[in-house]
């Protein structure tokens, strides 16, 4: 289509083409998706075609702009990229989430995370970062889980937990403030109000401890005048008031719609409005599923377990900003993490995003005594052969270090307030879903 290209704000990204020519490129068949509300099944089976939706290309176009960023703020900060391998002979978030493959006769592994070898590469380099596909065996079909994913992994050289905690929110920070620089018409696009974003970037993010962390979830500790528990459960009193009003709108409105003699206008303000009801419906009804979930989960916490998704969905209602929590049990955190001068504690960090998304960034201080990470090699269950190479990185020299890791997937599902990261990556790999 040729034409004369307008300035006009009341249109999508602020112009229109006034059209004086048109040829033909394709002769296509019909589209199979059409403006008709269809399921997420249908719409996964024909990805390679929704790609090409309004919606998707700007997540797809938010996607690049955060990755170049990323890469910017690490560049910038004095980070060499290097590149870990995708074949391990060793496993580093244990051993049950493995894809396992054969190495020219060889067990191998798909990279679960690319920061042992980052470990190494820091010690060659000073401040090193991997990006790069990860995978886990995990048969779990939640809004936050993908089979294949993409990770971003610093390690640094003579950094301790409160310098990574640091680097953490500078990074955080950096990538927001280029996005809504960079992408305010892609967020228009999905409808995502940037507000929280655009507060946030000048706010310290909450750190803290995991005793905190879990008398927050469990109703112990409020936070600026905001019980977890007391505030799930008025909302899901407003949950079910609002479902029961649209209710009574749908049926209003479908009565209408019997009446004869409407004009076609009328006709389809109404079911467009009845199609928009409805899908708030289903979100208000999953809502009122997930609600009481919450709160039994948050009233059932053990001390000294790790968070789970409901867990984390609960603290992080509470907040506007992505919050750090820190100082972990060491027995819940990976075998890897340098133990506290308690050694009950390990010094690791999650990073929980706001709205309840929960965590997209996990890391830590790394330990440096040979003996105890042997010991947690050990208790881990893991193969001692299998891990003599990271053990060397003590054996001949160490210095204290640090790194984390951040899932691109489950940031973007944050920034973007999308309901699933399968949207986040054009391909989605997850359990159940190979194709296209």
């Amino acid at each position: 289509i040729s034409g004369k290209v307008v300035k006009d704000e009341r249109q999508i990204g602020g112009y229109e083409l006034q059209a004086t020519q048109v040829s033909i490129i394709s002769i296509a068949e019909e589209y199979p998706i059409s403006k008709k509300e269809h399921g997420v099944d249908f719409l996964m089976d024909k990805r390679h075609l929704w790609l090409r939706s309004q919606r998707q290309w700007a997540i797809l176009r938010i996607r690049n702009a955060m990755i170049f960023a990323i890469h910017r703020f690490f560049q910038q900060e004095g980070f060499v990229q290097a590149d870990a391998p995708i074949f391990t002979g060793n496993a580093v978030e244990g051993t049950s989430t493995l894809f396992e493959t054969d190495f020219y006769g060889k067990p191998a592994y798909l990279s679960q995370s690319g920061q042992l070898y980052g470990e190494a590469m820091a010690m060659a380099l000073g401040k090193i970062y991997t990006f790069g596909p990860t995978f886990r065996a995990e048969k779990s079909k939640t809004r936050r889980h993908l089979s294949e994913f993409w990770m971003i992994e610093p390690e640094m050289a003579f950094f301790d937990l409160d310098m990574n905690m640091d680097l953490i929110e500078a990074m955080l920070k950096f990538v927001i403030k280029a996005l809504l620089a960079e992408c305010s018409n892609e967020f228009k696009m999905i409808g995502r109000d940037t507000t929280i974003l655009e507060n946030l970037v000048d706010k310290k993010f909450p750190r803290l401890t995991y005793d905190e962390a879990v008398r927050i979830i469990k109703g112990e500790q409020d936070v600026n005048g905001k019980n977890a528990i007391i505030s799930l459960e008025e909302e899901l009193k407003l949950v079910q008031e609002k479902k029961a009003a649209i209710k009574v709108e749908i049926t209003d409105r479908e009565q209408k719609l019997t009446v004869p003699g409407m004009k076609k206008g009328e006709i389809a303000f109404n079911q467009t409005k009845i199609d928009n009801l409805k899908n708030e419906l289903k979100d208000l009804e999953e809502d009122e599923r997930n609600i009481p979930q919450w709160i039994n989960s948050a009233k059932t916490f053990e001390y000294g377990n790790d968070l789970g998704g409901s867990d984390e969905t609960v603290i992080t209602r509470l907040f506007d900003v992505p919050i750090l929590v820190y100082n972990w049990p060491h027995a819940v955190k990976a075998f890897y993490l340098k133990r506290d001068e308690d050694p009950r504690w390990a010094k690791g960090v999650d990073v929980l995003a706001p709205e309840g998304y929960g965590e997209i960034v996990g890391g830590g201080e790394r330990e440096t005594d040979i003996g105890l990470l042997t010991e947690k090699i050990i208790e881990h269950k893991l193969p001692m052969q299998a891990f003599e190479w990271y053990l060397d990185l003590r054996r001949f020299g160490s210095v204290p270090h640090s790194g984390f890791g951040l899932g691109l997937e489950r940031l973007i599902a944050w920034v973007c307030k999308l309901p699933h990261v399968r949207e986040t990556i054009p391909f989605p790999r997850m359990y159940g879903r190979l194709e296209p």
